[in-house]
């Protein structure tokens, strides 16, 4: 009997157990999980107790807990479907040719996403864009998401003043990707179960979820329409966190309307600086050729503390985004003065005095990995006179820190794995490891890509919730492109195939 996506089998057969911190003992050997109501009851040497009901076959392939991917923009990732890729644009020129030769959406607009700017020989002008893309609306969004670059068209349809140049950064960006990700849910929702499926296909179980919006209606709504396929903790951003409270949300409630407790309440999300490519994160030093540019503090510490005491005080965890090291530090500070739990999002330039900080204050890093390898070349370079230290995993991880591992999805693709790689190896493309002194070790990596992130022990066990993975490679052992193209035969969550190759 072929078992099928969505049911639940009674057995995992043939399957080898990894993960750190283990209290088994059957090293390499191979063994049956047993599964029932959700849950794994036993496990025993293949074969050892009867198989009975459905049976899926492991292959021999290693099992592991189910993964998440705690940073995600969960429309604009599935929109970027729809979206004109811009990642091996060199300049602004053979961004703006990239554009002019893109298909019109539906309504009329060009969409392009995933530029970097940072390093091109060109800067973007309105006269540039307008050459190649005339007078069809055309958005350009950044990789960072920190910036988007418009024509003429496009800034007329938003009501916006030409300026020469069409680049809108920070507030005003923000601004123009929610105007873009309000797509109707008949389009919006198809392709976030796309997505779904997608990260079901890479082993993911769960994600948290930062869209720029009221997201609990949007995670009702599609649950109630079927959406099964993958956890969800969503988001509450600064104008919507009087409405939660008032509504009685609470982190880790389920969303009201729901039909399912797979979505839930996760934490306020507060952005307090900017980003390394826009050059706007918040600094201590000045970025190369600016002298008075040290990036942007969005949010005044005290503004941020009082954000924090009263989602603390309401049973909201905080998420703050903090880039720069004098945004990590204030962070850190309103972490110490709130008694707020929760995570810094990204933490990608960090004072070394600020480093142990995490650890003391119980502050998790939520990090993404494949940034520094993305950004290895900026960060050389824009970065250079920086004092502190940038993409600190080791060094976060060997002061205590709890690592969460994510993407930003769409500033990096929604894969866990390749999260993974990069943390464990800090290269990709045959490079030289960049930083190699801050790699992480593989059972570290593999425990911060799960729901409870590094500090939790990645390993499976009778009793707990059948939320799991079966990949081809040991994930401990795997070489860098087994791990960047780790296959995943089989994906459970609460016992369910979501996925199964």
């Amino acid at each position: 009997m072929s078992a099928v996506r969505g049911e639940s089998p009674a057995v995992l057969a043939d399957v080898r157990l990894t993960g750190s911190q283990r209290t088994d003992p059957f090293v390499d050997d191979l063994v049956d999980v047993h599964l029932a109501d959700g849950v794994v009851v036993d496990i025993a040497p293949a074969r050892a107790l009867p198989r009975t009901g459905l049976v899926v076959d492991g292959g021999g392939g290693w099992l592991v807990p189910g993964l998440w991917d705690h940073h995600v923009h969960v429309v604009q990732w599935a929109l970027a479907a729809q979206r004109e890729a811009l990642g091996t644009a060199s300049s602004a020129a053979h961004a703006a040719a990239l554009m002019g030769a893109a298909a019109s959406l539906p309504d009329g607009r060009r969409i392009g996403t995933g530029f970097r700017d940072a390093l091109w020989p060109d800067a973007p002008t309105l006269e540039v864009l307008d050459a190649a893309t005339g007078d069809v609306p055309t958005y350009l969004i950044n990789a960072d998401v920190h910036s988007v670059w418009l024509n003429s068209a496009a800034l007329r349809r938003e009501g916006l003043t030409p300026d020469g140049v069409g680049l809108l950064r920070e507030a005003p960006a923000f601004e123009i990707s929610r105007r873009l990700n309000a797509v109707a849910p008949e389009v919006s929702d198809p392709l976030v179960v796309q997505m779904a499926q997608d990260a079901a296909a890479r082993g993911v179980v769960g994600l948290v979820d930062l869209d720029m919006a009221w997201n609990e209606d949007a995670w009702a709504r599609r649950t109630s329409a079927g959406f099964d396929a993958l956890r969800v903790s969503f988001g509450i951003y600064p104008e919507f966190l009087d409405r939660a409270i008032a509504d009685g949300l609470r982190t880790g409630d389920p969303a009201r309307g729901a039909a399912s407790d797979l979505a839930r309440v996760g934490p306020l999300k507060v952005i307090t600086d900017g980003s390394l490519g826009t050059r706007t994160a918040a600094c201590s030093h000045a970025y190369p050729g600016d002298p008075h540019n040290l990036g942007l503090l969005t949010v005044d510490i005290a503004t941020l503390v009082d954000l924090m005491t009263r989602a603390t005080g309401a049973g909201i965890a905080s998420a703050i985004h903090a880039i720069g090291d004098v945004a990590n530090t204030h962070a850190l500070d309103a972490y110490a003065a709130t008694g707020a739990w929760g995570t810094i999002e990204h933490a990608q330039l960090v004072a070394h005095a600020d480093i142990p900080r995490f650890g003391r204050l119980g502050v998790a890093a939520s990090v993404q990995p494949e940034h520094a390898i993305d950004d290895r070349d900026m960060t050389d370079t824009i970065w250079a006179g920086q004092t502190a230290q940038p993409y600190p995993l080791r060094s976060l991880a060997d002061t205590g820190a709890n690592l969460l591992f994510g993407s930003d999805a769409p500033v990096s693709p929604l894969d866990p794995w390749a999260a993974m790689a990069a943390a464990v190896f800090r290269t990709r493309d045959g490079r030289e490891p960049w930083q190699a002194h801050q790699r992480l070790d593989a059972a570290t990596a593999l425990g911060a890509s799960t729901y409870g992130g590094s500090a939790t022990p990645a390993r499976i066990e009778p009793g707990m919730r059948a939320d799991l993975a079966v990949c081809a490679h040991d994930p401990l052992r795997a070489s860098e492109s087994e791990m960047r193209g780790m296959e995943v035969r089989a994906t459970l969550l609460e016992g369910r195939l979501t996925h199964l190759a």
